[in-house]
């Protein structure tokens, strides 16, 4: 059955929730991609140094850490629903707060108060999606997630593009309060998921909110809350500890080095620079380093439609190597430019474009679609908060990496050197996920805890 049919027999509520929590990626990308255009302004009307630039853009990632750390436990503490609730109103009041910040030490407040928003929407959100999700469809809605992360992030090129004309930096931050506020009139309305309910011994509430996700009388709905009650009574509570022993320690490995090499291998350094990046290879004006990045990333988009369309039927394992090769070949295209000059025009400037676009293509198509994906179904209930949280920390962790230090890299080291550290570790993410990624299409998610008991194997089922 095909995707479109799938989403056709998908009752209203189960549709609906994946949506509006995906829905948060446009606010989450424009939050990313925004800075860019604003960076330049901000050097001019503040005289900021290179090291200042960096630190600004850091501001936001450090945010998300202490964000992606509280994450998990705020989803378990208020239920999922709750903590989508502050997130909106985070991003709105702090989107705002940037906007009208008249120094820097209050924009770098304001910036690193909606990192702590961000930092908890992407802990969040994957969960929440997850757990209210029909099977048959849990994938696609988590790339769904993906999908309007990266149209918020065009979003925030082209509209910086709009406004560099009047150097308008302050409304290309203070906009992302307007789909904030749009997300937040919306989740106000849904119910939490069916396994926070079970969590907390809401049986009745999690039947009604299942019967709504899956179809009234479903047969579905008694064998999952079945299977819930059954792997909360075997499970002993949410604690640390238990992803640190067997069976779940293996997860941990997985979901923390994952998350480690999704940001680390260089994606956001892209994202946050690419105009800078843009104008060492020649490229001249707003037009150019705005818009072309917003190409970029349009054309990206394509790439996650076909991860959408793919994701429940070949599997999660060939998407993931094959975005990830994607980004090892695009490394090596731009380690053989900037070794062959650093004079760029022509021929050189048109590669260098072929050699970001690829980038940024097999980063969409793989480590982008499926990092909410593995996020939400690595873990059994009890732990799926505290597991999405603690991926999610170590990508962030990368992320600060990344953004602090990519400038004074390219100063430094050169493209070739640059792009060299990047591929190399592209090259370990590859060799990572052959080994270690469980191919999860099609499993119930309290059945995946079965992989990580096995040792990392499914058992054959005759």
């Amino acid at each position: 059955m095909s995707l479109l049919q799938d989403l056709k027999t998908t009752p209203r509520l189960g549709i609906l929730t994946g949506i509006t929590a995906a829905a948060v990626g446009i606010i989450y990308g424009y939050d990313m991609s925004n800075i860019a255009g604003a960076l330049g302004f901000l050097e001019i009307e503040f005289d900021l140094s290179t090291q200042a630039l960096e630190q600004i853009t850091t501001a936001v990632v450090i945010g998300e850490v202490l964000g992606a750390l509280i994450g998990g436990w705020l989803a378990n503490k208020v239920g999922r629903r709750t903590a989508m609730i502050g997130v909106a109103t985070g991003y709105a009041l702090f989107a705002i707060l940037s906007a009208l910040a008249p120094t820097v030490p209050v924009l770098y407040v304001a910036r690193l108060l909606l990192g702590l928003t961000i930092g908890v929407s992407v802990v969040v959100v994957p969960v929440f999606v997850a757990e209210s999700s029909p099977a048959k469809i849990r994938g696609a809605l988590l790339v769904a997630y993906q999908v309007t992360t990266v149209i918020g992030v065009i979003l925030g090129y082209v509209i910086a593009y709009f406004l560099s004309g009047a150097g308008n930096w302050r409304m290309m931050l203070g906009l992302a309060a307007v789909p904030a506020v749009v997300v937040l009139l919306i989740v106000v309305r849904l119910p939490d998921t069916p396994r926070w309910y079970m969590m907390k011994g809401r049986e009745e509430e999690a039947r009604n909110v299942l019967n709504r996700i899956e179809g009234e009388g479903s047969l579905n709905v008694a064998t999952e809350l079945a299977q819930m009650s059954r792997s909360l009574r075997e499970e002993s509570g949410g604690a640390i500890r238990e992803m640190l022993r067997k069976p779940f320690l293996r997860a941990s490995i997985f979901v923390v080095g994952l998350g480690f090499f999704i940001q680390i291998t260089g994606i956001n350094a892209i994202v946050y620079y690419s105009p800078k990046l843009f104008a060492l290879m020649g490229f001249e004006g707003h037009a150019s380093q705005l818009l072309l990045p917003a190409l970029v990333q349009g054309v990206s988009l394509i790439a996650v439609f076909f991860s959408l369309s793919l994701v429940d039927r070949i599997g999660r394992r060939p998407i993931l190597l094959g975005g990830i090769g994607t980004m090892i070949a695009a490394n090596i295209l731009l380690i053989a430019i900037f070794l062959i000059s650093d004079d760029f025009g022509g021929i050189l400037t048109a590669l260098g474009f072929t050699g970001v676009l690829l980038f940024t293509v097999g980063f969409t198509f793989g480590f982008g679609a499926l990092v909410w994906v593995y996020a939400g179904e690595s873990f059994p209930a009890h732990l799926r908060a505290l597991g999405s949280s603690a991926m999610l920390t170590s990508d962030l962790l990368a992320n600060v990496v990344v953004s602090m230090f990519f400038l004074s890299m390219l100063q430094q080291l050169g493209g070739a050197g640059t792009f060299m550290v990047f591929g190399a570790l592209a090259v370990l993410a590859f060799i990572f996920v052959l080994r270690m990624a469980p191919e999860t299409k099609g499993r119930n998610l309290e059945d995946i805890r079965e992989f990580w008991e096995n040792g990392g194997r499914w058992e054959v089922k005759n």
